[in-house]
């Protein structure tokens, strides 16, 4: 249902840096650089993640209750991405562990800019 998500950024060096190594953990790369905006995948048929300068020229702002779930393939690379974030200079935004009685699991990061990322798997 999803072709690509985006967040914003005011730093795109910084952000591509981020991303680009968070995402390696996950076997994920950049796919699209077109400058001011470059998306990460896995293959160009599947659903990809972008970041970008605000088409507008204004400044990138998250939003209240945005938030980008990543797919992870196990609980433990929802831990492994989730560290990678905090070494990379996120913030803890929900330490990775299970919820909803083990349903899923979940460790929740906000990126360089303040973008709140969900790294997600079900199960646990």
């Amino acid at each position: 249902m999803i072709a690509y998500s985006t967040v914003g950024t005011n730093d795109m060096a910084k952000a591509k840096e981020f991303y680009t190594s968070l995402f390696a953990e996950a076997g994920i790369k950049p796919m699209m650089d077109m400058g001011r905006f470059v998306a990460f995948g896995n293959a160009p048929n599947r659903p990809m993640f972008s970041i970008a300068e605000p088409f507008d020229g204004n400044e990138a702002a998250p939003g209240n209750g945005n938030m980008v779930a990543i797919a992870a393939a196990s609980p433990e690379q929802v831990s492994t991405l989730y560290e990678k974030a905090i070494s990379l200079g996120g913030t803890c935004e929900g330490k990775p562990g299970p919820r909803q009685g083990g349903a899923f699991t979940c460790g929740y990061v906000r990126d360089l800019d303040g973008n709140k990322l969900n790294f997600f798997c079900m199960g646990t």
